[in-house]
């Protein structure tokens, strides 16, 4: 073979290569982009319930009126009224979520005839879902006990991973969130965390009967003893409700935001996989004025002066586009893909970004520019 032959068999050898590596490139999907989601906690779409009565109460004083939702009413003589239990109310607040940039709710869970489930059962109903997907955030005592698991509610919940809305990692798992959980009531529910290891087994196969892929479980809990109840009952990640320093007093929003960015890193370092939670406010003086039912520990008043003031929009947003991004550049910590916001409308713990009255929606437009497209 000639010098010249052999240059010229060369050639066509890296062509070919780089041929065949351009067709790699366009085969090859971009990774997605982390997905924002949205805590729901749905109190006011059963109008009449002790549960409304309570939010209404506490949202009715004239200080606390500014955080009433779009679709709250209020009577000359000050009372108030919130029916979100309005298939209308739904499909507007999915149109408002879709154009801020949200990719998902997370519900919290109860029995599938609970009040409490009603703006779950709204959302399933809705045509007007797509683009906005869905996924289940359960309290444990949801769950049971050893003795007696709430099988009913179980089920329900392995069939809805299934759904085709539901939200899942870039592996294809139905996300599922599991939180309010401490060492005393898994041991008095559970027997430990051995007892609470095999219900999460007994979902999982639940899931898999229902035909959903195997359920991407993230514990919602502080870092330390999270991380333990993760490895313990054999869930995927860690996570959080909420990030909140319960004695921060007269502070500003900024320090709220810093806390749960630090807590991001604390979570990242624990070695389990995480699901960050960004955080739209914290400030629950309606429930501390007028306590609701369920916060039976709470005195009225006790505690007024310990709160984060409300953030602006564009502080909100830029703390949101932070956590998003922190997703985005840590790939193996947080392989889910996902981040939750504290929350789409707990207004009267001060976590808020559905438009309130008369209809201010700026947190969501700001938002909107805020995240990457």
């Amino acid at each position: 073979m000639t010098a010249r032959g052999g240059a010229r068999r060369a050639f066509l050898r890296g062509g070919l290569a780089a041929v065949l590596a351009a067709r790699g490139a366009v085969a090859a999907s971009p990774p997605r982009r982390p997905v924002l989601g949205a805590i729901r906690w749905d109190a006011w779409q059963a109008p009449g319930t002790p549960t409304t009565r309570a939010v209404e109460r506490s949202l009715s004083p004239a200080p606390w009126r500014h955080r009433l939702p779009f679709f709250a009413e209020v009577a000359p003589d000050g009372t108030v009224a919130i029916d979100g239990g309005r298939q209308e109310v739904m499909d507007r607040e999915i149109e408002l979520a879709v154009e801020a940039g949200l990719g998902f709710w997370a519900f919290v869970a109860y029995p599938r005839e609970s009040p409490m489930s009603a703006g779950l059962r709204l959302y399933l109903a809705s045509t007007q879902r797509r683009g906005l997907r869905f996924c289940m955030a359960s309290e444990l005592v949801q769950w049971g006990r050893a003795a007696q698991p709430s099988a009913e509610l179980l089920r329900w919940h392995a069939e809805l991973l299934a759904h085709p809305d539901h939200m899942r990692t870039p592996a294809g798992r139905p996300l599922y969130f599991l939180g309010f959980m401490t060492e005393r009531l898994i041991a008095e529910r559970w027997g430990g965390t051995d007892g609470l290891r095999d219900a999460v087994s007994a979902f999982r196969a639940l899931a898999r009967e229902a035909g959903a892929a195997d359920p991407y479980l993230v514990v919602m809990a502080r870092p330390d003893p999270g991380a333990g109840f993760v490895r313990a009952i054999g869930a995927d990640a860690l996570g959080a409700y909420t990030i909140a320093d319960g004695r921060a007093a007269d502070a500003p929003y900024s320090a709220l935001a810093e806390l749960a960015e630090r807590r991001w890193d604390e979570m990242a370092d624990t070695g389990v996989e995480v699901v960050p939670t960004a955080m739209a406010g914290w400030d629950r003086r309606p429930r501390v004025e007028n306590p609701v039912p369920w916060e039976a520990w709470q005195r009225p008043g006790a505690g007024m002066d310990r709160f984060y003031h409300p953030g602006t929009a564009q502080e909100i947003a830029a703390h949101l586009r932070r956590c998003v991004d922190w997703v985005a550049a840590r790939p193996s910590a947080a392989p889910a893909g996902a981040a939750l916001v504290y929350a789409w409308n707990e207004n009267d713990e001060g976590g808020w970004l559905v438009p309130t009255l008369p209809f201010d929606d700026s947190r969501l437009k700001t938002l909107r520019r805020a995240l990457p497209r």
